[in-house]
């Protein structure tokens, strides 16, 4: 299975993007100031359990890769890696301030799960992520592939919930923090993006 080490650097990495600011967080977020915690809880386990989806495509996809092509696998892994790369260059480049003032009117909290959910899920950008970010933390020699990628998926999703769902309860506080500083919210931005490089770049360093 994966090693200590390695789940410290995923929950670290996947804790920095989960707070980067971007159409998901914010949507939690301006559900919770405008309907309260209830909504912004049901939006965030939306967001989250939709992670559940792109977790076992990518589980299928690279599944099917490795049984067909070792070196396969590798070029995906390393085109994985680009991809980071590139996506963290953009948010290091793109950084800016969020929109908080559409908050849109009033829903249920069963709709407002239906509705983050599905945005999840036909995401085309997360299915791609996830395709991109987990391959970084497996290794074939410490076990079958196929479990290490569904045990980051379920941690990556417990992580978001338990993230979204703090930003949910904390949500009229944190929005105002946001609207106030551009400062801090480009630096989450940067941060996040100078991960992202970091994450394709250790593919170059010989793995023991």
């Amino acid at each position: 299975m994966i090693n200590l080490t390695q789940l410290g650097l995923f929950t670290a990495a996947s804790l920095v993007l989960i707070f980067t600011p971007g159409p998901d967080i914010i949507y939690v977020m301006t559900r919770g100031m405008a309907q309260g915690r209830r909504a912004a809880l049901a939006a965030a386990a939306g967001f989250s359990l939709g992670n559940f989806v792109h977790t076992f495509f990518a589980v299928i996809g690279l599944s099917a890769l490795l049984a067909a092509s070792a070196t396969a696998f590798n070029i995906v892994k390393w085109a994985g890696a680009a991809y980071l790369i590139y996506l963290g260059i953009r948010m290091i480049r793109g950084a800016s301030a969020a929109d908080l003032s559409a908050q849109g009117p009033p829903m249920t909290g069963w709709a407002v799960f239906r509705q983050s959910i599905l945005a999840n899920i036909l995401n085309p950008k997360v299915a791609i992520f996830f395709l991109a970010f987990f391959p970084q933390f497996v290794d074939a020699s410490r076990g079958v592939p196929q479990y290490q990628m569904m045990l980051l998926g379920t941690l990556f999703v417990v992580l978001t919930f338990i993230c979204f769902g703090a930003v949910g309860l904390c949500s009229g506080w944190i929005g105002m923090w946001l609207r106030k500083s551009r400062r801090v919210e480009k630096n989450m931005g940067r941060a996040a993006g100078c991960i992202l490089i970091l994450l394709g770049l250790s593919l170059a360093v010989p793995q023991r």
